[in-house]
């Protein structure tokens, strides 16, 4: 592995800011892991957890006017966005801390010996343990809650499982802030600071998937990137889980009663979402079906003018400009492809938004259409207009796994067929919307952020409190004296906690 420099660079201008660390050697990794590894069992108290949770997130806001400057200027989100994410991530904490204490994830079963049973039962206890070290991947485009301190981070630590943390280059001298919070909570709550290690380069990101001593991974990011690693993963002598959220079209389905009660209002709120944080939200709406004649061309015309009116803006980094200009010159060159808005380069490091528009025959059937198909990261969508239900559904059927669906439909009176098009979302989304737009992500017992391949790589969630889920594992006790179980699962529950008896919740 190299020892390259890890420049911290502004967006803005392209320019260096301050070399902020070096990539990790290959020995550094191995001690970074060896390290969590070594102080796994001081997790094992779950008071301990969640007070540390609760420090992590009191500290990040303590350190937030230091921690939104560097990631404003290492990002150029803005102030604004950024105060927000991390009110957000310090939340997100906090909910982690909760479920901690209430501890229903521990999923405990208890069921008693019964010889009348056929074959008889045993006396068995199950219950969930954490996996062990997990490696995460910090996202790009959310510096804070999907990255150092977000939620793979948060519920990891919550599952009692230490974190090594591969920073993105994008964002590191905010990676290193934000490591040195979690850390100090850590170390303010009496556990040891390696419950949460960072490393910076490519290398070490594999490295880190390789390591034997690792037990899970969680990803944000690229299909291409994340498919790579959840290869290795697969190809390890001893697979582990690989939990990656890739791609994200998003589609969008209007009837043409929603078109036509509203399309000034369905046209503005997409443009609304799809220009939201430059285009760089994983939740983007990133490809509408919208039905083709009057009702139709009144969203586009409404659609049009809002993202007319939407300034220029900075992505996060020029790579990912460069791939946006690529991704929209391509798609735009596609036969029978218009431009009613053409997306493209504002300045020197800027970028604007914009939009195409297809008739949805060309995309029914296999063919150079496809990339359409496929997400643009940035401010662009693409409107696919459909002449019958039928074409709609053709397309639907097309369409790969997402995070999210939507469908827009009328709100007053009926709007037939919308049933058999929320139907046909459902298969392609973790997260299916009525007459709603689907950035923003609710930090919500109920929430799920993830979906069918390449949505993610498991049917998991990254975002609610069923997170916690994909670092454990079950374990059952077969007749086992009460004396030597652990506490949750000895007979007379002297820790209180939520459990099913013999069926039945206690």
């Amino acid at each position: 592995m190299s020892t390259a420099p890890v420049w911290s660079v502004d967006p803005r201008s392209g320019n260096p800011r301050e070399q902020v660390a070096v990539e990790a050697t290959a020995e550094e990794v191995d001690r970074a892991v060896r390290a969590a590894h070594s102080v796994r069992d001081a997790l094992a108290d779950r008071t301990a957890r969640a007070a540390f949770l609760r420090t992590a997130a009191g500290l990040l806001e303590e350190s937030g006017a230091h921690i939104i400057e560097a990631a404003d200027a290492e990002t150029a989100l803005g102030p604004a966005r950024l105060t927000g994410e991390l009110a957000r991530t310090a939340a997100q904490l906090r909910s982690f801390a909760e479920v901690v204490e209430e501890a229903s994830h521990l999923d405990i079963r208890i069921d008693h010996e019964d010889g009348s049973r056929t074959p008889p039962w045993p006396d068995l206890r199950r219950w969930k343990i954490p996996l062990g070290v997990v490696a995460v991947y910090a996202a790009s485009n959310f510096p804070l809650a999907f990255s150092v301190p977000g939620g793979d981070t948060a519920s990891a630590l919550a599952a009692g499982c230490p974190v090594v943390i591969k920073a993105h280059p994008g964002h590191p001298a905010t990676s290193e802030l934000c490591a040195s919070v979690l850390r100090r909570a850590a170390a303010r709550t009496g556990l040891p600071e390696d419950v949460v290690t960072l490393v910076h380069g490519f290398d070490a990101g594999v490295g880190l998937i390789r390591h034997p001593l690792v037990s899970a991974a969680g990803f944000t990011g690229s299909v291409r990137g994340g498919r790579a690693l959840f290869d290795a993963a697969a190809a390890r002598p001893v697979p582990i889980p690989f939990h990656g959220e890739l791609g994200s079209l998003n589609p969008v389905v209007v009837t043409e009663a929603a078109a036509a009660e509203r399309a000034a209002e369905i046209g503005a709120g997409l443009g609304a979402s799809m220009t939201l944080g430059t285009g760089q939200f994983c939740t983007k709406p990133g490809f509408v079906l919208a039905p083709a004649g009057g009702a139709g061309d009144h969203l586009v015309k409404a659609l049009t003018e809002t993202v007319s009116s939407t300034g220029s803006g900075v992505m996060l980094d020029h790579r990912m400009r460069d791939a946006f200009l690529a991704g929209v010159r391509e798609r735009a060159g596609l036969p029978g492809v218009e431009a009613p808005v053409t997306p493209g380069a504002a300045g020197e490091h800027t970028v604007s938004a914009g939009f195409l528009t297809v008739p949805a025959d060309r995309l029914t059937a296999e063919g150079p259409h496809d990339a359409l198909l496929e997400e643009c990261f940035g401010p662009v969508t693409v409107i696919a207009r459909y002449a019958t239900r039928d074409e709609a559904a053709a397309v639907l059927a097309r369409l790969p796994g997402n995070p999210t669906a939507t469908l827009q439909t009328a709100t007053e009176g009926e709007d037939p067929g919308a049933a058999g098009l929320l139907a046909a979302l459902t298969p392609l989304a973790g997260r299916v919307l009525v007459n709603g737009w689907p950035t923003g992500v609710a930090v919500a017992p109920a929430q799920h952020h993830g979906g069918p391949y390449p949505a993610t790589t498991s049917p998991t969630t990254s975002v609610g409190a069923t997170a916690i889920e994909r670092w454990l594992r079950p374990v059952t006790y077969q007749n086992t004296p009460d004396a030597l179980l652990p506490p949750e699962l000895r007979e007379d529950n002297p820790l209180g906690l939520p459990r099913r008896v013999d069926g039945r919740r206690a």
